[in-house]
């Protein structure tokens, strides 16, 4: 079976940054794709960005295009995204997933098959 644990959320003034990694254990295939998502109180969770694991191929939301960034280790097993200029809108909690789906058109939670615990990201005003 396959495990993400998430770490690096925090609380961060505006304009600050934060790295959140999530570290992928078990069997997973060669080709897959993974992708941060955010859920903020009152709201449904919204994608964020994802990565094809194989190729590279990168996706992101409008709302963090030029700011956030997602890589992979792939010697690490692990996922990255850097946030940068972080407002205060970005407040959520974030959570990696997997897909077994390959590429970066899989945007959708119900297209992800495996979930991190969530970290909390803050941005204070």
């Amino acid at each position: 079976q396959v495990q993400l644990v998430e770490s690096g959320g925090g609380l961060v003034q505006a304009g600050g940054s934060l790295r959140l990694s999530c570290v992928v254990s078990g069997r997973t295939f060669t080709t897959y794709t993974m992708g941060w998502f955010r859920q903020a109180p009152g709201k449904e969770r919204e994608f964020v960005a994802n990565i094809n694991w194989s190729g590279g191929s990168t996706y992101y939301a409008d709302s963090v295009k030029d700011r956030f960034t997602i890589s992979r280790d792939n010697a690490k097993n692990t996922v990255y995204l850097q946030m940068n200029s972080l407002k205060p809108e970005d407040t959520a909690v974030y959570y990696c997933a997997l897909t077994y789906y390959s590429g970066t058109a899989y945007r959708r939670p119900d297209e992800y098959n495996y979930w991190g615990q969530g970290t909390q990201v803050t941005v204070s005003s």
